[in-house]
């Protein structure tokens, strides 16, 4: 175990702002709708169709989260029937950076991850 110092602080899931981003970003669902939100406003359904395997429940929890966390906006539409777009917001805009830059790090390493996983299955199943 790394020793802690002055230079490395404690990580504690105590530490609310990081826990709770942490919680955002790690869905696979937010990482997706907020890739499937960077060319532009969508509408619901074209987003269900763009994220593979999501089910309506959860593209609809996750959009509220992600509404009421402030990352997407809901805009309605007069029509008959209403006409519902969402978007990401300005701070949601600010996460494309981060998330494309963990997409090419598993593009780079995840082979890797396999690899190890792989040895480390092979040595412990003789165990």
């Amino acid at each position: 175990m790394a020793r802690q110092t002055a230079a490395t602080p404690a990580i504690s899931v105590t530490d609310c702002a990081y826990s709770r981003v942490l919680e955002i970003v790690s869905s696979k669902w937010t990482v997706l709708i907020i890739f499937a939100l960077a060319g532009g406003a969508q509408r619901y359904g074209e987003l269900r169709r763009r994220i593979a395997d999501i089910s309506q429940k959860m593209l609809t929890q996750t959009l509220r989260q992600l509404e009421r966390d402030g990352l997407i906006k809901r805009t309605v539409m007069p029509a008959v029937p209403p006409i519902v777009e969402y978007a990401l917001t300005p701070l949601g805009e600010t996460l494309l950076p981060h998330i494309r830059q963990m997409k090419q790090w598993t593009t780079d390493y995840y082979p890797l991850v396999e690899q190890a996983r792989k040895e480390y299955d092979r040595e412990n199943a003789q165990k």
